[in-house]
């Protein structure tokens, strides 16, 4: 055997995986085996299906996301960037399932037992009632597991786990491919849930091999930026929920709190200034309002600037040209910095509107208000012909805007009546309501 970097097939770099060798088997097991018996399907209406309860962590958002709890026997990947806060996540969860009589195991692979414990003090009591193993041996992870039978197992984190069977380093493909399979084979076995702490690329996904995230029943990403307080925690794969939720925390002394009414938070620091609008967005079945901010300054480069945060830079130029086509509002010659406030991330098509009326603001110099002063809340997808298209739960946006007094809301026409939506069949017509009906704030 000899160390190769380079597939000698496809030609990609440390594509390789080391494997365990099966045993030869002999020719009376070979026989055994092709003259094993087949198996006999049964029809799926005949199957019982059973009710699991779940472990509720005692941490709502984190239950939401979850679908309503962890589930016995299954496997969840919680995955962040260093020093969001997944430890602080796992830990408080811990905390609360062993003060609810469910036996916890936290396994650290990264940290001694002391250090786990210098975090777990400023949890509070019920986090030192919690049993703690500092190990990286996956061999005996799996027999302390066999040994005590805990209910919830953290493993902390997947990354650092070490099997014997194999000679990779911890954090290698085979290694980590190896302990989530032997760690689904005893979770499967005895009915025990194990959430595992991954690591992140820089370019942001889970680190490791990609069979990992098939492996197991749940993903979540801990998505944030440890400069700002807030965190919110999405599914990206669930087995036993809805991938649409989403969770917001905000990081304190004390941990993580839950913030379980985002838009109260979003909305009493929205400053309605130029360049600033409100956007009625949907995290999964919750309507959340955020603060869309917008920059537009003369650019001294050959090629402007584009800077976006909280959005993705090429729906960006999309709505760019979208303006200047079917709005005459180029800005061609101009820097444009988009922002979301609070470190939120906006990935659905019903923010356009938002950016493209934050953006008119800054470069007209005008800022955008709804009755009252308050700031002008709005919502819609731009098509490229500059219509104005529809997004779902046009209801629930408007109503969650009404509530904080943000009426009307701008946003497209629909078929039925939605008390507080200002309907618009176009982002010319968008803009021009926007700026308060004067056919003069825009080009012919």
């Amino acid at each position: 055997m000899a160390w190769t970097g380079r597939c000698p097939d496809c030609g990609e770099w440390n594509t390789l995986v080391e494997s365990v060798a099966p045993p030869k088997a002999t020719v009376g097991k070979a026989r055994a085996t092709a003259s094993a018996a087949s198996g006999k399907p049964v029809l799926l209406r005949d199957v019982v299906a059973l009710e699991t309860a779940r472990y509720a962590t005692g941490i709502g958002e984190f239950d939401r996301v979850l679908g309503g709890g962890v589930v016995p026997g299954s496997l969840v990947l919680l995955g962040g960037s260093p020093g969001i806060g997944k430890s602080t996540l796992t830990g408080m969860a811990m905390a609360n399932l062993q003060a609810a009589g469910i036996e916890t195991l936290y396994v650290s692979g990264e940290e001694s037992a002391s250090q786990v414990r210098l975090r777990a003090e400023r949890l509070g009591p019920a986090a030192l009632e919690v049993k703690a193993l500092a190990e990286n041996s996956l061999e005996t992870i799996l027999a302390t597991i066999e040994t005590e039978q805990p209910k919830v197992v953290v493993i902390d984190s997947i990354q650092t786990m070490h099997s014997a069977d194999l000679t990779g380093a911890p954090g290698s493909v085979g290694q980590v491919r190896e302990a989530a399979g032997k760690l689904a084979e005893i979770a499967k076995r005895l009915e025990v849930a194990v959430i595992l702490v991954g690591h992140v690329t820089k370019e942001g996904s889970l680190a490791g091999p990609r069979v990992l995230e098939h492996l197991v029943d749940c993903v979540l990403q801990f998505e944030g930026e440890r400069e700002r307080t807030y965190r919110t925690l999405r599914a990206i794969k669930n087995r036993f929920g809805a991938t649409s939720e989403v969770g917001v925390f905000e990081m304190r002394s004390g941990g993580l709190t839950e913030v379980t009414d985002p838009s109260a938070r979003f909305v009493e620091e929205a400053t309605g200034a130029l360049g600033s609008v409100i956007l009625t967005s949907m995290e999964g079945t919750r309507p959340v309002l955020v603060e869309v901010q917008a920059l537009v300054s003369p650019s001294e480069l050959e090629i402007p600037r584009r800077v976006v945060n909280g959005i993705d830079r090429n729906r960006l130029s999309m709505i760019l040209a979208v303006l200047s086509r079917h709005a005459g509002i180029g800005l061609g010659t101009s820097d444009v910095f988009v922002n979301v406030v609070g470190g939120v991330r906006v990935d659905e098509p019903g923010a356009d509107l938002a950016v493209a009326l934050a953006v008119v603001s800054a470069q007209k110099g005008e800022p955008l208000e709804g009755d009252g002063g308050r700031p002008l809340a709005c919502f819609g997808e731009l098509g490229l012909t500059g219509d104005l298209r529809f997004v779902g739960h046009a209801d629930r946006r408007v109503a969650e805007a009404v509530k904080f007094g943000l009426g009307p809301v701008v946003g497209p026409r629909s078929g039925e009546q939605i008390p507080g939506l200002s309907g618009c069949g176009s982002v010319r017509e968008a803009v021009r309501r926007a700026l308060g009906g004067s056919n003069r704030q825009i080009a012919a």
